[in-house]
């Protein structure tokens, strides 16, 4: 029951928010260049079926290899601030500062240092945007870390690596894997940026340019549909990481 509840509400709600996209499409009587409701979607993935895989695929392994990148160096970064205070107070600014940057303006930037490498620019416009919260979760929660534990351990002849196993790791993996989900849709916001700006552009986001240029609404919403999905789907993959490595952590509901 409980299995079935997890699975059927969620659909439930993207069923009533589909009819509710289509009612307010209908009331308001706006043609499908001006509002594609979801009625109008089958038509443009049945046409263009053959483009959303392969768009979609680049789309996908660029952003799970820019979040690749942003878990491994964001797990360095937040331990290092995690264990040494003195490189917490010296990299904090400079992470907010860069994080306050708008990504946006990012893009002409790497577009001119890597002429032509458009995988790789796409793939690190993933990584610079999403690899700020696991960095900052990961800091914060081996900087809390209660001292006594620590004290404990050491006494019994513990070493560093051995305290970190058995008392930071498993302490800081609820706080991983919750910015973790938060990374997962920035991934895709800066793979988008990437393939929606650049000229030279493949993926999801040149196509989602493609109908904006010829004016074809359905293709343009449809699009955005499949990128709803497939960060879905990539999020729903981190939930299942987290029941694997981190299940214990979660309280039950009362």
């Amino acid at each position: 029951m409980d299995r079935l509840q997890k699975v059927g509400v969620p659909l439930a709600a993207i069923v009533i928010f589909l009819a509710l996209w289509e009612l307010l499409v209908w009331a308001n009587g706006w043609p499908n260049y001006v509002m594609a409701s979801p009625s109008d979607l089958p038509a443009a993935y049945a046409r263009f079926w053959n483009l959303f895989l392969v768009m979609g695929w680049q789309t996908l392994w660029r952003t799970v290899a820019g979040l690749a990148l942003a878990v491994v160096f964001g797990l360095f970064l937040g331990m290092i601030m995690g264990f040494s205070k003195l490189m917490r107070d010296a990299l904090y600014p400079l992470l907010v500062g860069f994080n306050a940057v708008p990504k946006a303006t990012l893009v002409p930037v790497l577009s001119l240092l890597f002429i032509g490498r458009h995988d790789f620019n796409t793939v690190l416009m993933a990584f610079l945007i999403s690899f700020f919260p696991i960095a900052v979760s990961v800091g914060i929660g081996l900087s809390t870390l209660e001292p006594e534990y620590r004290d404990i351990l050491r006494s019994l002849g513990a070493s560093r690596f051995t305290i970190f196993r058995k008392i930071a790791l498993p302490k800081t993996l609820p706080e991983f894997f919750g910015a973790l989900k938060v990374s997962v849709t920035l991934a895709f916001i800066g793979t988008n940026l990437v393939e929606i700006v650049s000229p030279h552009g493949r993926g999801l986001g040149a196509l989602f340019k493609s109908g904006e240029t010829n004016g074809d609404y359905p293709l343009m919403f449809a699009v955005l549909i499949a990128l709803a999905f497939l960060g879905i789907v990539l999020y729903y993959a981190v939930v299942a990481l987290e029941k694997i490595f981190a299940g214990w952590a979660e309280r039950p509901q009362g």
